[in-house]
């Protein structure tokens, strides 16, 4: 049987945004993430990240510096008694390494999570703080997305509303207004 996910960009939404992240030791959570990340198990969905990651096409780091501050997530979600199921990331960038099938808004690192974790797209959602971040979700297929208020969030709030996007404070927020739970 397949399982829900509920994907997530990375900066921005699961940690504080800060431009070219690849330093672990400035790698900070966003508010409420550790309790959303319980709600989400407590369902049964699997919290997977999806992410664009330019700075590795554009040679400012590398994926071993990503992939340090993904352990860095883990880390600081640990006491808290809460995970990330997987990382899915894009090193592309197109003014570099040319298209890619993976960078969001494309589908891409969603179809990768799904096969390899036995994903169902279709009963699935995603949340994130940019645009590209709805319509990757929306391409993927997923049933739902979110437009968090958090990281870059403002900035796309008016069109997330337009084009029909729900639009929420941050990741709690967006997981309690799926599961029709409030604070």
């Amino acid at each position: 049987m397949k399982k829900s996910a509920f994907f997530l960009d990375r900066d921005g939404v699961v940690i504080r945004q800060v431009s070219y992240l690849h330093d672990p030791e400035l790698t900070v959570l966003e508010k409420n993430v550790p309790e959303a990340l319980g709600r989400i198990h407590e369902k049964g969905m699997l919290a997977v990240v999806v992410t664009n990651q330019s700075g590795v096409a554009r040679g400012m780091f590398s994926k071993e510096d990503v992939e340090k501050v993904h352990a860095r997530i883990q880390e600081l979600l640990a006491p808290y008694g809460e995970r990330i199921d997987g990382f899915f990331t894009c090193f592309h960038h197109p003014d570099w390494t040319g298209p890619c099938a993976c960078r969001k808004p494309a589908p891409g690192l969603f179809l990768q999570a799904a096969e390899a974790l036995g994903i169902d797209l279709s009963s699935s959602v995603m949340a994130g703080d940019k645009f590209s971040d709805l319509e990757s979700g929306r391409n993927a297929g997923v049933r739902k997305s979110y437009l968090l208020m958090t990281g870059y969030g403002p900035k796309y709030a008016d069109r997330a509303r337009t084009e029909g996007f729900a639009v929420t404070d941050d990741l709690l927020s967006a997981v309690e207004d799926l599961f029709g739970e409030s604070r």
